[in-house]
């Protein structure tokens, strides 16, 4: 079987494959040259980088399978990749760990002013007396979205002793019960009881903008958000708005609707933190989301049902 891996995954994950007797290329490819060399492989590996977009899918005659070496699936055309019976397949778990310390990390990085003192210390300021932060300890975590990142990230913030709260319209109060997460029924309460906001969903049509102007007016003027997920998720012209106006303490992003951004008006506002999408961007991430995605692609290639079938139930119709 002939596999194609168009983005750097870990060096453990094509060792998987060849192991198994897959017949590995890695090649960085653009839109017009992996559409004209696609028809040759039978697996297709990306990171975020590739776009799968339908004509190469329509193109890709002997394709079975298309994994994705991390969590998010919005640069694979899922839909016409069912429709021509290619198995869609992800990492789910590969990340979990990376995307929710970096959540952290922000969050103790608003609360401390930690970029603002880097940068005046090492233009020669002292600025002690105006970089007066808070704690977390005692505060309300807000999660949009509960699964495996959202309940990592609670976890990790149960030890600075954040009261959690998470918003998550597919899973049960029960269920959110058994991580310690006070479910929140209406989007809309929990962006105005938390202090800190952090989003761990995907980007998909519905959730465009969910974050949007409405949403950050309810929030608290001392609060914070923080997105790891996905740009697009929050509407930027509003996030700009309420930053400039301090309508909100503050927010980061490591993801953006364009990326890499270009002449971002966000990055003038000294209350927002900004980091390129280091979310998975750790050691043990990538060897863990590449690992997980080349078992997937070997599982599908064997014949196998796969853990994380992304289009199971488009193409079970």
């Amino acid at each position: 079987m002939k596999i194609l891996v168009t983005d750097k995954i870990a060096d453990e994950a094509i060792e998987l494959l060849k192991k198994e007797g897959m017949d590995v290329t890695f090649k960085e490819m653009e839109h017009d040259e992996l559409l004209e060399n696609i028809r040759r492989y039978d697996a297709l590996i990306v990171r975020s980088r590739t776009k799968v977009t339908s004509d190469i899918i329509e193109n890709a005659e002997n394709l079975k399978v298309i994994g994705r070496a991390g969590i998010g699936v919005d640069n694979i055309d899922i839909e016409t990749a069912s429709q021509h019976g290619i198995k869609v397949v992800n990492a789910p778990t590969g990340a979990t760990i990376s995307v929710a310390e970096l959540a952290i990390a922000h969050m103790l990085s608003l609360s401390r002013h930690l970029t603002i003192a880097d940068s005046t210390m090492k233009q020669g300021r002292w600025e002690k007396k105006k970089l007066k932060g808070v704690e977390l300890h005692g505060k309300t975590l807000g999660l949009v979205g509960c699964g495996n990142i959202g309940r990592k990230t609670a976890e990790l913030a149960k030890a600075f002793n954040m009261k959690i709260i998470g918003y998550d319209p597919f899973l049960s109060k029960e269920d959110l019960e058994k991580y310690g997460i006070e479910k929140i029924d209406e989007l809309k309460d929990l962006m105005s009881k938390a202090d800190y906001i952090s989003l761990h969903l995907p980007h998909t049509r519905e959730t465009h903008h969910l974050i949007n102007a409405e949403m950050l007016e309810n929030m608290k003027p001392t609060a914070y958000i923080i997105n790891c997920a996905r740009g697009g998720i929050i509407d930027e012209d509003a996030l700009y708005d309420v930053l400039k106006d301090k309508k909100i303490a503050g927010a980061a992003l490591d993801v953006f609707e364009k990326e890499p951004p270009v002449d971002n008006p966000l990055f003038s506002l000294e209350n927002l933190v900004a980091t390129p999408h280091l979310g998975a961007s750790t050691i043990e991430g990538q060897i863990r989301a590449g690992t997980v995605c080349a078992e997937q692609v070997i599982k599908t290639l064997k014949g196998e049902t796969p853990d994380y079938w992304v289009n199971r139930k488009l193409m079970e119709k």
